[in-house]
């Protein structure tokens, strides 16, 4: 494996680059910053999260799905939009509790099946559908999710609080299939029951109510170094990864893998002392999981294997979403 290569393919995959226009947004609403005064968290993370003045909070997310997964499957697009938002809100160590949709569609048959996919993921996940809005009569198709939450807000799992010398733990729901709109997917929900499926996202409170990681995300579209990236990102942080100890499928080409957005799978920090039980936790679940790097001070991602070492991302210079949370 050429380290060199590997790096270059991660930096330069469609999933990263895509996110680059994040930072050019976010700015448009720094003018209006005095109005955010019940946002604990807003951009740069999985959901927001909204002080409700008690215990609880709120978390506010939302995905649209990519018009090249739209156009070869609508059922499966409105699928994995209930996929996407529910695993925003579980990364989070939150409940959610509903969602509503925004659709667009060229023909009512389309639209059918759009509706007829997010119904299935109300099915499986157990978070309903309570509303929204549909233009039948587009020349295009288009569809956008967006989910609300609740979760305790001493018990939140964010991505900016990543400290030097915690250890990275990657976990993913093996029992998969890749596909079957993106060579850079894995579907590991719409063949399962809906109580395994629950189990296994669910965990996640689990892990947020122990206290047993110091910071996370769901592994999206820049994949598994991509979005440890953004977690750097937001933490101020760097990070290196020995990309032999990180957990593959067999029969799953390793460096496709690492690009791949799965259907269950996170990347959480922890304290070296609250590792093992972590794993243990994500085991009970039924998702392996395991210790594949560190968090480091110097702004670096990097990965290796034995003594070859290559920078991914140098964020004194690089960005993905050049969010850096204050």
């Amino acid at each position: 494996m050429e380290l060199e290569k590997l790096a270059a393919r991660i930096r330069n995959f469609e999933g990263v680059t895509r996110k680059k226009q994040i930072q050019d947004i976010v700015s448009i609403f720094e003018s209006v910053r005095p109005e955010y005064k019940d946002a604990i968290v807003d951009f740069g993370d999985d959901a927001a999260v909204i002080d409700i003045g008690g215990d609880d909070v709120i978390l506010f997310a939302a995905d649209g799905i990519w018009g090249r997964l739209l156009e070869k499957s609508p059922w499966w697009a409105g699928y994995g939009a209930v996929v996407v938002n529910v695993n925003d809100i579980a990364a989070m160590g939150g409940r959610p509790l509903a969602m509503v949709d925004i659709a667009s569609a060229n023909s009512e048959g389309t639209c059918k099946e759009l509706m007829e996919g997010l119904a299935e993921g109300v099915r499986k996940f157990g978070v309903p559908v309570v509303g929204g809005h549909v233009h039948p009569d587009t020349d295009y198709t288009s569809l956008s999710v967006a989910i609300i939450g609740i979760a305790k807000k001493d018990s939140l799992i964010r991505s900016d609080t990543a400290k030097p010398g915690d250890l990275v733990i990657a976990a993913y729901d093996m029992e998969g299939k890749i596909g079957p709109n993106s060579p850079y997917s894995w579907d590991t929900t719409s063949f399962k029951e809906p109580e395994v499926i629950r189990k296994r996202y669910l965990v996640t409170q689990k892990l947020a109510e122990a206290g047993l990681v110091s910071a996370g995300k769901d592994i999206s579209n820049p994949g598994l170094i991509g979005t440890l990236g953004m977690l750097c990102e937001t933490s101020k942080t760097g990070a290196s990864v020995d990309l032999k100890k990180v957990p593959v499928p067999e029969g799953v080409d390793f460096e496709q893998w690492l690009l791949v957005h799965p259907g269950t799978g996170y990347v959480f920090t922890t304290e070296e002392k609250k590792a093992k039980k972590c794993i243990e936790v994500f085991k009970e679940a039924g998702l392996k999981a395991a210790i594949i790097g560190k968090i480091e001070a110097n702004p670096k991602l990097e990965i290796y294997i034995k003594e070859e070492k290559v920078t991914v991302f140098d964020f004194s210079r690089d960005k993905i979403t050049g969010i850096r949370i204050p």
